[in-house]
């Protein structure tokens, strides 16, 4: 294993693209193979990081703890990293023109490079996953300083997003060698408004859904938690096809969707369209109040899709009594469903950046493990409405 200085943000996917790797071509990974811990973040590349950290900071009350950039000696890039629970955003941007990291932003806007999984042994992972077909991008490797070490590497996944595998075990530094500690930016609530994240989810191209299923299944051993088909995501508009692949302990879900014919745009078409090809398409932040998160989000300037009154009239006989009224949740546009283990409770926001790509999720899981299906014609009429003003249905 080599040794390096911190190279964060390094995103190149030079190597030839997952997606021409044929299922079935490498066993079948078990779900206990695979040595993951959870999720250890999320990376993106932005045009401007100090304003986008400005953003996750007032309108998500997340923490910023650590930054590099030139003040640290990092002449290339510009990174914050803000907290919120468990959750950790890192928010980067390159400071000159012609790097990997600016053309990334330049061609598919603000979005997630880097779904970094936590894994007990970086090596064993790696090799684990390349020899079922993953495509890999960096070595394993280590990043050191006078706070310990860092391993990490990293392989392909659908469109330019990557999955960094990292070993934190021998680290005790802020973030990572390069980054020192950083006062927060604005004024976050100390709680912040989730406390991790629930799921991310990716979009990919027509025909490419089932691919990207197997791929996970095959190299790190997920299985499949739901599917919704055709009839079960669409309007008279649209339809989309969804999988949602997780690892055993359910620490890490990815929804994986792709569009579906129909007399108009979808919302994955739409998506597909301005992001440049396959990505992140919304990232889902478990709460514990959403009443109180939407409230200070709302007062903060967050929008928020709206919800037909009708909704909220034919409610209660589908989804029974939650501890939140339905008057209020009707006040604050949150949607309610249940499941065979209990019910929760979701809201979108409107596209956070000027394309209408990346957006977020809040959620309140009551054991409830599904991912809103109940809710699916009234979330996709209401980014119909949107796409509708914007000229894309």
């Amino acid at each position: 294993m080599t040794k390096s200085i911190v190279t964060e943000p390094s995103i190149e996917n030079t190597a030839p693209r997952a997606e021409n790797t044929a299922p079935g071509t490498a066993d079948t990974a078990g779900a206990d193979d695979f040595p993951l811990t959870g999720l250890d973040s999320l990376h993106f590349a932005v045009g401007n990081a100090t304003q986008a950290a400005f953003f996750y900071s007032v309108g998500l009350g997340m923490r910023c703890v650590a930054y590099t950039g030139p003040e640290t000696g990092q002449r290339d890039f510009r990174s914050y990293v803000l907290e919120s629970g468990d959750a950790r955003f890192v928010i980067s941007a390159a400071l000159r023109s012609g790097s990997d990291l600016a053309r990334h932003a330049e061609a598919h806007g603000d979005g997630v490079t880097d779904i970094a999984l936590a894994v007990s042994d970086v090596e064993a992972a790696f090799a684990h996953t390349v020899a079922r077909g993953a495509q890999p991008l960096e070595e394993p490797h280590e990043v050191s300083d006078d706070d310990g070490t860092i391993v990490r590497a990293a392989i392909a996944t659908f469109g330019e997003t990557r999955h960094s595998l990292i070993d934190r075990s021998r680290y005790h530094g802020v973030y990572a060698p390069g980054y020192v500690p950083r006062e927060p930016l604005g004024r976050p609530e100390p709680a912040g408004v989730f406390h991790e994240i629930d799921h991310v989810v990716g979009n990919v191209a027509l025909g490419k859904m089932d691919e990207w299923v197997d791929f996970y299944h095959r190299v790190m051993g997920f299985t499949n938690m739901q599917e919704f088909i055709g009839e079960e995501i669409a309007t008279k508009y649209s339809s989309l096809m969804s999988k949602v692949v997780a690892d055993g302990s359910r620490k890490v879900k990815i929804p994986l969707n792709e569009p579906a014919p129909g007399s108009r745009r979808s919302q994955i078409d739409e998506y597909l369209e301005f992001y440049g090809g396959p990505g992140v398409q919304h990232i889902a932040l478990a709460t514990d109040d959403i009443v109180s998160a939407v409230r200070r989000m709302r007062a903060v300037g967050i929008e928020f899709l709206t919800t037909p009154d009708s909704y909220y009239e034919m409610l209660p006989g589908w989804v029974g009594e939650t501890h939140v009224a339905v008057e209020e949740l009707q006040e604050l546009g949150i949607l309610a469903d249940r499941d065979e283990d209990g019910y929760l409770l979701q809201i979108f926001t409107q596209p956070t950046g000027d394309r209408p790509t990346v957006f977020y999720e809040l959620i309140e899981r009551h054991g409830a493990q599904g991912f809103g299906k109940g809710n699916f014609k009234a979330l996709f009429e209401a980014v119909e409405r949107e796409q509708a003003k914007r000229g894309n249905l």
